[in-house]
């Protein structure tokens, strides 16, 4: 395992096992069977990795996604998240993997990625100003920024490698890519699931702006919610109580970093910055007041 000097985890490695195949925050390792899925205090603003990390963050995303898919109830890829009952090999390493990984069931990924919106903001208002539009949907008039959408919109997008961006397609391209069934099935898993979620969240204090499902296919072809659920890496909090049409209000998410990034003139092209101490312990307090707020309890 290499930790920096916060002790944020930054990548996994356990003896015995070929190394994981890593994305911008997850290493997974495959078993077989299954999947083991470690989460690490990995960052990533604009498709770039930080090359520091923001203790507990992986252990954020984990235990929200949990949440979730205790909570939402469709069918999912968890085998379990106890760490005493994984294989032996993994054994030796399972205080470092407690409370930040789970055991997953292979399935067969579905390359749409499922955005639900419910709010207009960030890529879809500056659509909107544009065109009218949302990934080619055609909206009313008289929308402004971070207002509630009429409807829940669906706008998938394909799934990028890193350092790669994620291309927005309409509904016709999903069904071409996926078939007009499946295109169908994600469409109304992801606005449910949402909206489920959405309705859940307002009730204690926070507005799901929008988020982002994978999906999955089971050996007899039903759709499996997989990946991350409803984390701060996938979605937009807004707490309610600074909520207001015509701004976008603080997120509970990693918008600070990007602004931050911001501030600084980086020209979201790799090798990223290093961050500041104080932005870190901000961040962290920042996801780590998702969770909270969200599961209604403490960061194990």
């Amino acid at each position: 395992m290499k930790y920096d000097k916060n002790h944020a985890l930054l990548e996994t490695r356990i003896p015995g096992l070929p190394p994981p195949k890593s994305g911008k925050v997850r290493d997974v390792f495959d078993l077989g069977d299954t999947l083991l899925m470690v989460v690490t205090d990995r960052i990533s603003a604009f498709d770039v990795i930080l090359p520091c990390g923001v203790p507990d963050k992986g252990k954020v995303l984990n235990q929200l996604s949990l949440f979730w898919l205790d909570f939402l109830g469709m069918k999912n890829h968890l085998v379990t998240a106890d760490v005493d009952q994984y294989p032996a090999a993994l054994q030796g390493v399972k205080d470092d993997l407690r409370g930040r990984s789970m055991l997953v069931k292979k399935v067969n990924m579905v390359e749409v990625e499922c955005i639900a919106r419910g709010y207009l903001t960030g890529s879809g208002w500056k659509e909107y100003q544009k065109s009218g539009t949302v990934n080619g949907q055609k909206l009313r008039e008289g929308y402004q920024n971070a207002s509630k959408l009429d409807e829940v919109l669906f706008t998938p997008t394909t799934k990028a490698a890193i350092g790669d961006h994620d291309e927005a397609i309409n509904y016709a391209q999903t069904e071409a890519l996926v078939g007009a069934d499946t295109a169908k099935r994600l469409k109304d898993a992801t606005i449910g699931l949402y909206t489920k979620a959405a309705d859940y969240a307002l009730k204690h204090g926070i507005i799901i702006a929008d988020t982002k499902f994978e999906f999955g296919k089971d050996a007899d072809g039903s759709l499996i919610l997989a990946d991350e659920v409803l984390t701060p890496d996938s979605s937009r909090f807004w707490p309610q109580s600074s909520y207001a049409v015509g701004a976008n209000p603080p997120s509970l998410d990693k918008q600070f970093v990007r602004d931050w990034l911001d501030s600084i003139h980086f020209n979201h092209q790799p090798p990223g910055p290093v961050l500041p101490d104080d932005v870190i312990a901000r961040t962290r307090e920042i996801y780590v007041k998702a969770y909270e707020e969200l599961s209604g309890k403490k960061l194990v």
